[in-house]
């Protein structure tokens, strides 16, 4: 399958990508991630990996397109969820006092 990833042509395959990714060792995913195989992979080590660019290069959301398209689960962030009101003066100063002890 032809793909763009960081303005350049790609022809990736699925047995071409798990070729690849053989005997790299994953590293900690923090954020979005893809699996291939029983193993789960930071994008952008999949995106450096597979296109032999550095990491800087591409964005995280082209990987992700790129892997769905070629059948790869792949996990992203939730999205942020809305910040919670602001705790007035008297709220904030309470929760640093904590709770009182049982006596």
């Amino acid at each position: 399958m032809r793909c763009v990833i960081a303005r350049f042509p790609f022809e990736l395959t699925r047995s071409g990508v798990l070729t690849s990714m053989k005997g790299v060792k994953p590293e900690a995913v923090v954020g979005e991630s893809v699996t291939i195989g029983r193993r789960a992979y930071p994008v952008k080590q999949v995106g450096e990996v597979i296109t032999r660019q550095d990491r800087r290069d591409f964005s995280s959301h082209e990987v992700v397109r790129a892997m769905t398209k070629l059948g790869f689960t792949c996990r992203v962030l939730p999205s942020a969820a809305a910040p919670a009101r602001p705790l007035s003066p008297l709220q904030h100063a309470a929760a640093l006092l904590g709770t009182p002890a049982a006596v």
